[in-house]
């Protein structure tokens, strides 16, 4: 019924994909999104919230609420930026820093079982596709 419909079919595959990545970050006591999120504080330390709301493509509340979430864990800090002071800066914390390479290992095993499953072709397609119509529909 739905078979061109690139909501019905997006939004499918993302409960999908979801569940995927929820199972691989749940060893480490984080949701999908908290996880992608210390991956990416991981990768910029001291990236003002705002920007990182803009880099996983969120808003500012959900990244709010999300750091919450890893602060009440333990795993980054919020500080007043040096360079702006109405920004505020988030950094890991040395726990964080120690599950980069497993978080990493297990966000890797998910993205190799995909491209298993449809390819290493199909899986780059697909995602420059999505992304590019992403990128358009802004």
């Amino acid at each position: 019924m739905f078979d061109y419909c690139l909501y019905f079919n997006t939004a499918a595959l993302a409960r999908q994909l979801e569940r995927s990545w929820a199972d691989a970050y749940a060893p480490f006591g984080l949701t999908a999104p908290q996880g992608f999120l210390l991956r990416a504080v991981l990768r910029r330390p001291g990236i003002l919230q705002g920007q990182l709301a803009e880099v996983l493509s969120i808003s500012r509340p959900t990244a709010t609420r999300a750091l919450d979430g890893l602060v009440a864990k333990k795993l980054v800090t919020r500080r007043s930026s040096q360079l702006d002071g109405r920004g505020v800066e988030v950094h890991p914390t040395a726990g964080a820093i120690a599950l980069q390479a497993p978080l990493d290992k297990a966000s890797a095993a998910v993205t190799a079982r995909i491209k298993k499953v449809i390819g290493g072709t199909a899986f780059a397609d697909v995602v420059a596709g999505v992304r590019g119509v992403r990128t358009a529909l802004k």
